[in-house]
């Protein structure tokens, strides 16, 4: 009797040292993170039985870098762009991936076949395609409006103090299409030294009238508080602002920069296994259209466009608001990740130089 009442209260004990076992994602906050909590942790959490913490940061794969480097990882699943995921991987900052443990598409589609270009890679898997795109505040214009990214750059047209990103990634880019070069040449003619200083040439032309941002909830505010008249952004957040919160902002969708955010894994996750189950679950075609509920992200599964349906109010339909929508990709560049992991280090190091002197 007493060996069976040792052996129950310990097998009480396993069960509930399981069912307290904890998750820690890490993303980047505001709509964004609502969208992963909404439909992916709450239910991930539901069907296993264990509690999933959201933690936010700026840039994700920043804090990630420096926790494995000191050998002190808190987090078991981060959130970062592609340039980021590759660079991770290559220094051997995060774990590698058995796609053969990622669930089929809806459709039956094995998951290599039915994940977008680029979306799989050796140690990280794409939830979202996503853009840097600018918007203004409508109320604030009573004639004409910015329709293409050469207006961004217009101060004589558009008068007034513009927001950008602070960082060479994106602003290199707009500034090159600003300049009359077309999406499809961007990154041929930022490969030359010639091109690199096009750009910051480009940039020198607004630097007296930007606002530098670094989180993305600051250009929603920016253009709210009327700090400036138009920013850069990520599309969510503006559509959050817009369509959750009613403010008059107008995405401009000409000269978007589309990119992909992904899931990996540090090395040395305290839940390195769970973390894997959570991705996978995370990243099946339901989970990710049902993240499209919440924020006007494209789903990184083909399988999922089908099942893509209204925002959260009930009556929005949520493809035109995508990215990937046809009417919004006729200037549109793609970001080529493998461009930044390379060179992403030496133009960011030319932009701080630029951005400190006078």
């Amino acid at each position: 009797m007493r060996k069976t009442l040792i052996l129950s209260t310990a097998l009480l004990g396993l069960a509930t040292a399981a069912s307290a076992q904890t998750l820690t994602v890490m993303s980047w906050g505001g709509a964004y993170g609502e969208s992963q909590v909404e439909a992916y942790n709450k239910p991930f959490a539901a069907e296993k039985g264990v509690t999933v913490n959201m933690v936010d940061a700026d840039n994700p794969a920043t804090p990630i870098k420096a926790m494995v480097e000191a050998g002190n990882v808190s987090v078991d699943v981060a959130d970062v762009e592609l340039s980021d995921a590759v660079r991770l991987c290559d220094e051997g900052l995060i774990e590698p991936i058995d796609h053969s443990k990622l669930p089929p598409g809806a459709d039956g589609t094995p998951a290599e076949e039915d994940f977008i270009d680029g979306a799989l890679t050796d140690c990280a898997v794409a939830n979202i395609v996503w853009s840097t795109i600018y918007a203004y505040d409508k109320s604030k214009f009573s004639g004409e409006v910015p329709t293409t990214i050469a207006d961004f750059f217009d101060l004589e047209k558009f008068p007034g103090k513009r927001g950008l990103r602070k960082g060479a990634k994106a602003n290199l880019e707009l500034a090159l299409m600003a300049d009359g070069v077309p999406a499809a040449e961007v990154y041929d003619v930022l490969a030359t030294p010639e091109g690199v200083d096009r750009a910051f040439a480009k940039l020198d032309t607004i630097k007296d009238q930007v606002v530098w941002w670094e989180a993305g909830a600051q250009p929603p505010q920016l253009l709210a508080d009327g700090e400036v008249v138009m920013t850069t952004a990520y599309n969510g957040r503006i559509f959050a602002a817009a369509t959750a919160e009613g403010k008059p902002f107008e995405i401009v969708w000409d000269g978007q920069i589309m990119d992909l955010d992904l899931f990996v894994i540090p090395k040395g996750a305290p839940n390195k296994e769970l973390a894997m189950e959570y991705i996978a679950f995370a990243t099946d075609s339901q989970r990710l259209a049902d993240q499209a509920k919440w924020i006007s992200y494209g789903p990184a599964r083909k399988s999922s466009a089908p099942l893509v349906g209204l925002y959260k109010d009930g009556k929005t339909e949520m493809g035109p608001h995508m990215p990937t929508a046809p009417e919004n990709m006729k200037n549109a560049v793609l970001n080529d990740f493998e461009f930044w992991a390379d060179n992403g280090v030496e133009l960011e190091e030319r932009f701080n130089a630029w951005l400190a002197a006078n």
